[in-house]
């Protein structure tokens, strides 16, 4: 359900959202209603899920549709967009290529800014390849535009980004891609984080790296 056609019908996408939230929840990648996530429509405009209300437990006809300005086109009366609709709006604007973004509040991804560390982008192999770097954005202030201005550096050369203090923004072609990012830099940070917790952080050898950086570069060509 979640690796939707752009040709999609909105009541498919809107059942995408539901299942988006609900295996969020599920995975404690989202707590409460924390957390949101959005959809480009077949004529440009943007499907996205409600304000104050936990997002495991959605239905269709909670979603809201928005133009690229944010002006609501289609809404239930005691429905409000999501605060954090200007970060999805930016992602949409600087890359025509994205369909989906996710806002989550993953644990150990969150927790390592909180930390302030950096993302463990060389300790697993699969991270380099799909992911390649994860950036840290500035903090700011949750729910205003300082959200949108950000992330603006980082929008067009990854896929992955973390808020300081505030979880993560992925975003892809479909949901399931943009969760699986979500998934795998949570993973990440949850290895970083036990291992550090037993000793020493092993990286990935320099000679290593190298050749994982050859195969991201095809990786994302065949994308």
């Amino acid at each position: 359900m979640l690796n939707f056609s752009p040709s999609a019908t909105e009541s498919e996408f809107r059942n995408a959202l539901v299942e988006c939230g609900r295996l969020m929840y599920q995975r404690k990648l989202i707590t409460s209603t924390d957390g949101n996530f959005s959809i480009r429509l077949q004529n440009g405009n943007i499907l996205i899920t409600p304000a104050g209300i936990a997002k495991g437990r959605m239905n269709p006809d909670d979603m809201l549709i928005l133009n690229l300005n944010g002006d609501v086109i289609s809404s239930r009366p005691d429905r409000k967009p999501s605060s954090e609709t200007d970060m999805h709006l930016e992602v949409y604007k600087q890359r025509e290529n994205i369909h989906a973004v996710i806002h989550a509040h993953p644990v150990f991804a969150t927790t390592i800014t909180v930390a302030n560390l950096e993302f463990p982008n060389d300790v697993l192999p699969e991270v380099m390849v799909t992911l390649g770097s994860v950036p840290i954005a500035e903090y700011a202030t949750p729910s205003s535009h300082e959200d949108a201005e950000v992330i603006r550096p980082f929008l067009k050369t990854h896929n992955a980004i973390l808020l300081r203090q505030h979880g993560s923004l992925t975003y892809g072609k479909t949901l399931e891609e943009a969760l699986i990012h979500l998934e795998r830099i949570e993973h990440a940070a949850e290895i970083y984080w036990r291992a550090k917790m037993l000793g020493e952080v092993q990286r990935i050898p320099q000679a290593a790296q190298t050749k994982l950086i050859e195969m991201q570069e095809k990786f994302f060509k065949a994308e």
